[in-house]
């Protein structure tokens, strides 16, 4: 059966209600324009969370806004740099589906079509609004028989669409509901990785913090293999607020907490600790989803760092104080997360491998003993599958293997490489 995927633009696919930043545009020379924005702004969260007709609120916004084609190529411009984060990296997703691919939207076309075209998204499975202009190319309204300006303007679209498949709908506000609510499409996803409207959220089928997170429990190929929002940062002791905003941007679901316990180091993928609150080598022995440490400071001892390793937990680490360190570390830590690289960690052999695109990495983490490497690529071997970038480096413990091939093997493979005698971690990266 067909798939079809009806997405949201506003707050969904892109980080920003359009509307609401070209009145920013607009109005910025305006004496009155904070109070402006205020209205606007509050006619939007009315409409997305079902409290005021979207008609209504529309009709009240563009007429606020008192915007020109002028401003319009201002806002594509500004719009190109918002897009949400988990979608921008998931371009091959839309560039494979790009026939089922839909952007339904209460916004307009005139600034919609030049952001999502970029991500393989056709012109004709774009839905929205049109503006009308004057003969001097100031917005004065809009097509008001469209039915996407119309209250329950999406389920109407929907019905005439006459889709025939299974049709999965992904946004953030009430008239993204409205599709499952009229029986129309088979799940609702609120989309929560810019905002979440509580009244959306609680009647959705599901909450997806991220696109990864809707491409990962629908298992349809994604740019990353696990959703960040499903690995646990654990934060213990003083780790400054720029570090934990890079980490919460990545999505990391954050947990911060006074003291090292066994409880929460368990659970944890990354643990961020300064100095003096870092974990103890028989902790990391039950640290099975450990991945990485981000000390922020010297870590304690040898014997620490070489547990870590013979683990396969990678460390970095700063000496205390170092200013830099609130970005050095987190940085260092979501480079290893996101592509393997082990440069400047302190218990690792250096890596610093290129990024392959359109191919899928996989980190093989082993005890250094010799053949280990032809055993990975007899498994590639026997199921015939073409190595696109392959590198290993080792220390006095561990040999660290990472190999780029492409997509379309077998779950057999993964778990051939995890049974290799002396495998200690294996991960797929992307």
């Amino acid at each position: 059966m067909d798939q079809y995927f009806i997405i949201d633009f506003d707050s969904t696919f892109t980080q920003v209600e359009a509307l609401d930043e070209l009145a920013r545009i607009s109005l910025r020379k305006h004496p009155d324009r904070e109070n402006i924005y205020k209205q606007i702004e509050d006619y939007t969260n009315a409409a997305m969370e079902g409290r005021l007709s979207f008609s209504e609120s529309l009709a009240a916004r563009v007429k606020l806004v008192q915007a020109n084609r002028d401003h319009l190529k201002q806002l594509i411009t500004h719009l190109k740099k918002k897009v949400s984060t988990s979608f921008s990296r998931n371009s091959n997703f839309f560039r494979q589906h790009q026939d089922n691919v839909y952007i339904v939207s209460g916004g307009f076309k005139e600034f919609i079509t030049p952001v999502v075209t970029d991500y393989f998204i056709k012109k004709d499975n774009i839905y929205a609004n049109t503006f009308v202009f004057d003969e001097n190319d100031n917005i004065v309204g809009y097509d008001s028989e469209n039915p996407l300006s119309q209250e329950g303007g999406k389920v109407k679209l929907l019905k005439k669409m006459d889709l025939q498949g299974e049709i999965f709908g992904i946004g953030d506000g009430y008239s993204d509901f409205q599709l499952k609510e009229s029986g129309l499409i088979k799940k609702f996803f609120a989309f929560t990785e810019n905002i979440e409207r509580k009244s959306v959220a609680e009647k959705a089928d599901h909450v997806t913090p991220s696109f990864d997170e809707f491409l990962y429990i629908n298992k349809l190929p994604r740019a990353i293999s696990y959703p960040k929002n499903r690995i646990k940062c654990l934060v213990v002791g003083h780790v400054g607020q720029e570090a934990l905003d890079q980490m919460e941007k990545e999505g990391y679901d954050i947990r911060q907490k006074e003291t090292i316990e066994e409880k929460y180091l368990e659970e944890a993928g990354v643990l961020l600790c300064d100095e003096i609150n870092q974990p103890t080598p028989e902790q990391l022995e039950n640290a099975d989803r450990l991945k990485v440490i981000g000390c922020f400071g010297r870590v304690a001892s040898r014997r620490l760092a070489e547990t870590a390793c013979e683990n396969g937990i990678i460390i970095f680490d700063d000496p205390k104080y170092n200013p830099r360190n609130v970005d050095f570390i987190p940085k260092r830590v979501i480079s290893f997360m996101n592509e393997g690289k082990t440069h400047m960690s302190c218990n690792f052999p250096d890596l610093q491998p290129p990024r392959n695109d359109n191919t899928h990495r996989i980190i093989h983490i082993h005890t250094n003993v010799p053949g280990i490497l032809a055993q990975i690529n007899d498994v590639f071997a026997r199921h015939n599958i073409n190595i696109v970038g392959e590198f290993l480096v080792t220390n006095q413990q561990i040999g660290y293997v990472l190999t780029d091939i492409y997509s379309g093997y077998s779950k057999q493979v993964i778990s051939e490489l995890k049974n290799i005698d002396h495998t200690i971690k294996l991960r797929l990266l992307y």
